[in-house]
């Protein structure tokens, strides 16, 4: 399946090439509309629902031994909904949506940031 998830992936490479290629093309002879706007709308992959992230975040924090950083929690939750919390770009893009949800709930009261020994942000539940 790696083999697989390869190909694919370079797979994608060639085609990426091949449009910029293309635009480049439509570029030199004289194409000066917005190539963007043009683009079919894909449809937006829902990953979670309204306020499923916040309540899943809330949820690891209470049941944490101890503060925990983004990406702890990121990987917690990618774990407790059955994916592998291995894929480094899930993680990644799960990460910088924890991190955006963690600013709001300490707007709101809801958990305390702090740093540990090694300077990283560390987060825990208020409550």
């Amino acid at each position: 399946m790696f083999g697989e998830a390869e190909r694919l992936r370079d797979r994608l490479a060639e085609i990426k090439n091949d449009i910029s290629a293309l635009d480049r093309t439509l570029t030199t002879l004289g194409y000066e509309g917005d190539l963007d706007a043009v683009m079919p709308r894909q449809k937006r992959e829902v990953i979670f629902g309204r306020g499923e992230l916040t309540r899943s975040i809330m949820s690891v924090l209470r049941e944490a031994e101890g503060p925990m950083t983004s990406r702890q929690i990121a990987q917690t939750i990618i774990s407790m909904g059955g994916h592998d919390a291995r894929d480094r770009r899930y993680v990644s893009d799960l990460t910088k949506r924890v991190s955006k949800a963690l600013r709001k709930a300490k707007q709101a009261g809801n958990v305390r940031q702090a740093t540990d020994p090694n300077g990283n942000l560390v987060w825990s539940s208020a409550g």
